[in-house]
């Protein structure tokens, strides 16, 4: 099969990214014929297809300038540019499905417009909550917050959600308030959401609720290596402030003096959490930046317990999955779809988001009883290996592409005026 996996960024930014590129290599492995389409970029991975690419262009922060804004609003709604590298790389690929991921502002639902000319089947995963929420991740101001949930998207402006500011949450509202009016993304066939919290909150929207299909995430469980003493506490992914790791840091700094924190990552908050570290707990807390695969599995080895203590519905956050394939029990915000990954007291312990107290008490919990936490890990490999190993990730795929498929030939055959 030859597949087309379509993602803004064609490196690892950020959970997506990683996820796209991990599970394209699993289908080149299984025989299938893989390649990709994105916004140029420097540090893009795969660049076959680079020609047809639209350009580069930043939306985090927004444009500072009124003409810039104005551009960037252009794109947001509709890239010309993009549409047209979409039909070239279609002519010349010819995949047989097309596999969506973050799209979103720099390329925008005009690459749809040309997948359905030529009538190849589209699947979406949904990573994030943006097309329910302008700003992505249904909050207010750091707060959980539904009030754009059916189409109330005006609701972000008159809230300022992004960054504080009107223009830019304006912006936000108008764009997906259109691309729904518009029915933007209805050439997409199946929409996969990876945790049964995605498949709730998107039905209870109303986006598209006959087409979302429930596919977790997979992970490998890798060989541990021979008698190794795990220490400390790990935490892993973009440093911002969604993720919760002040509440993380200043949970350490609630612990004794041997309790030490690595935070593998990197993003806008590093230099505010780097300095609240050497406030609540000097000394304790190192900022790895970012690391490859095989140097994160050698840390979740050799760690005691991971933390996720996200403050946002999180999905279905890969850091908890590569935790358990490593044996390392993890302390997550009972928050999203983080339930459905960890069995409170069975691999990890779930506690409130923005608690810092309690959060300090169950990691300290599982560092006082080394033989709970190992047991606890353990139950968490078992969980990967049984229910999100690569072979039932790969057969959900399957089953997507093939109802797409269907549906694709069903559907009217779209309008080939490109641009």
């Amino acid at each position: 099969m030859r597949i087309l996996h379509v993602n803004k960024f064609l490196f690892r930014k950020g959970g997506a990214d990683a996820y796209m590129l991990d599970v394209a290599e699993l289908q080149a492995r299984n025989g299938d014929e893989v390649e990709f389409f994105g916004m140029r970029h420097p540090n893009n991975l795969h660049d076959r297809f680079d020609p047809y690419f639209p350009s580069q262009v930043d939306f985090d922060p927004m444009p500072a300038s009124t003409a810039a804004r104005v551009r960037g609003a252009a794109r947001m709604i509709w890239s010309s540019s993009a549409a047209r590298g979409m039909d070239a790389v279609v002519r010349e690929f010819r995949p047989d499905v097309a596999h969506l991921h973050t799209v979103y502002h720099q390329l925008s639902p005009s690459i749809l417009r040309p997948l359905g000319a030529h009538r190849i089947p589209v699947v979406m995963t949904l990573h994030d909550y943006k097309l329910c929420c302008p700003t992505y991740q249904m909050l207010d101001h750091g707060k959980i917050c539904d009030a754009c949930v059916g189409g109330k998207f005006h609701q972000a402006a008159l809230r300022r959600c992004k960054d504080g500011s009107f223009v830019s949450s304006a912006l936000l509202a108008s764009e997906l308030a259109l691309h729904t009016a518009l029915r933007a993304y209805a050439p997409v066939d199946a929409f996969i959401c990876p945790s049964q919290f995605m498949v709730d909150r998107m039905r209870e929207a109303t986006v598209f609720p006959d087409r979302l299909r429930h596919v977790p995430h997979f992970a490998v469980a890798p060989p541990p290596p021979p008698s190794v003493e795990r220490r400390g506490v790990l935490s892993a992914g973009r440093l911002s402030h969604e993720k919760g790791l002040d509440v993380l840091i200043r949970a350490v700094g609630l612990l004794g003096a041997d309790a030490t924190l690595d935070i593998a990552g990197d993003g806008p908050e590093r230099g505010s959490l780097a300095s609240l570290a050497r406030e609540v707990a000097p000394g304790r807390v190192r900022f790895t930046g970012r690391i490859d695969r095989a140097e994160l599995q050698d840390r979740m080895h050799r760690a005691a317990v991971i933390c996720v203590p996200s403050r946002w519905l999180e999905n279905q956050p890969m850091t908890v999955l590569e935790a358990f394939g490593c044996g390392l029990p993890v302390v997550a915000s009972a928050l999203g779809g983080i339930p459905e990954l960890v069995d409170d007291g069975v691999d990890g312990l779930l506690v409130p988001p923005d608690d810092p107290r309690t959060l300090a008490d169950a990691i300290a919990a599982l560092l006082r009883s080394p033989a709970d936490a190992r047991a606890m890990g353990e139950a968490g490999r078992k969980k990967v290996v049984a229910q999100f190993s690569p072979d039932a990730h790969l057969s959900g795929l399957a089953r997507c592409y093939a109802e797409a498929a269907s549906r694709a030939r069903a559907r009217p055959r779209a309008r080939r005026t490109i641009g």
